[in-house]
């Protein structure tokens, strides 16, 4: 049921997240571009795409999860649309509501909604509109069978990073994260760097300083106190620092090219947006959001429908992108290795955030704010 790498092999003759997609307003498949609006002949949207909080065109979370729903929809000749709710990063459940409301009447027969902070409004569109299909991407059941619940062991991305940032040589490091440590999300991707990083320095014998905070991320935006935090890091010692939290990453990319520093990208490949970026913790949300789109159109729904979906290396949904790191010492072929023990077993990654605040044994780790 869960064989999205198969779907992201497929896609790949389709979709191109390359430079010029994610610089654009549009997407490339093939030689065609994939605009974000179009007109319906109808005036109605089969598939809908409703956003997290922040831009549509955030380089991360949004647009990753955009890219899949209209890249699905223009391969196979459908109408689509996006809606942002209103109110920006302010926004209520009654604006998310009102969005989701929006495409529903618009003819959407699947909607795919972004995020966790979905959850109330979703359960009560998913139940006026019993006869639309959601897909809660980051999301957990919610008692309807029309809403597939799709997850990511993001605790595997964020290990791998780790892991690869401190065989790479890195011994400084630092992480700030979206929603104020409230996140799942986030918290999983951040608990697996700190694990990820421990198990690489206990393998060479070196220790890790790192310094991790919620303090600037309850709104996944980027700010100038986080870009101020992010620079005093580098100032001090940090070498790179992973940020994990919509438009966040702005700060952090700005705060390393100003101190000729390292970060990690999240969710999609940000090395195209930062010289600055070495490698990426992705998660296939685009990917899952056309697997579970492509189930409404094949009849097989409700094989996902009211039941939850956990992804992970094992499902070809989360990794690094070895064709654009800029590893040095770090290889693919150890890469590989690594990734083989996650999917079999032999590694085992914790994802339970509470119990981040440990003694580890080869990495000092300081809270901040």
């Amino acid at each position: 049921m869960k064989k999205v790498l198969a779907l992201v092999l497929a896609l790949c003759m389709v979709l191109s997240l390359c430079a010029c997609g994610k610089k654009a307003e549009t997407q490339t498949t093939g030689t065609t571009e994939i605009p974000d609006t179009m007109t319906s002949s109808d005036g109605k949207y089969e598939v809908a795409f409703v956003t997290d909080v922040g831009q549509l065109k955030d380089k991360s979370f949004n647009e990753g999860t955009w890219n899949g729903v209209k890249g699905y929809a223009a391969a196979n000749n459908l109408s689509y649309k996006y809606y942002q709710p209103a109110n920006g990063s302010e926004a209520t459940d009654d604006d998310r509501f009102d969005a989701m409301k929006a495409a529903a009447e618009s003819g959407a027969k699947v909607i795919v909604c972004a995020g966790f902070m979905q959850g109330t409004a979703l359960t009560n569109a998913a139940a006026a509109y019993p006869e639309v299909n959601f897909v809660f991407i980051d999301g957990w059941p919610l008692g309807l069978a029309n809403v597939a619940a799709i997850a990511f062991n993001e605790q595997e991305c964020g290990y791998f990073a780790g892991y690869a940032t401190v065989m790479e040589g890195y011994t400084k490091l630092g992480f700030t994260g979206g929603g104020g440590g409230t996140n799942p999300a986030c918290c999983r991707y951040g608990y697996g760097w700190v694990q990820g990083a421990n198990a690489a320095a206990a393998e060479k014998g070196v220790q890790v300083e790192m310094n991790y905070s919620w303090q600037y991320g309850a709104s996944f935006s980027s700010s100038t106190e986080l870009e101020t935090m992010a620079s005093g890091w580098y100032e001090n010692g940090t070498e790179c620092i992973f940020c994990c939290g919509g438009a966040m990453y702005i700060s952090v990319f700005s705060a390393a090219s100003a101190n000729d520093k390292v970060t990690i990208g999240v969710d999609s490949d940000q090395s195209y947006d930062s010289d600055t970026v070495i490698t990426s913790a992705l998660k296939g949300v685009g990917e899952a959001a056309a697997w579970a789109i492509g189930k409404v159109y094949d009849g097989s729904f409700a094989e996902i429908g009211g039941i939850p979906s956990s992804l992970g290396a094992a499902d070809g949904a989360t990794g690094l992108p070895t064709d654009t790191w800029r590893m040095k010492n770090y290889t693919v072929d150890q890469y590989k290795e690594l990734f083989a023990k996650v999917v079999s077993g032999e590694v085992v990654i914790d994802a339970d955030h509470s119990n981040l605040e440990q003694d580890y044994s080869n990495l000092t780790l300081n809270i901040v704010g």
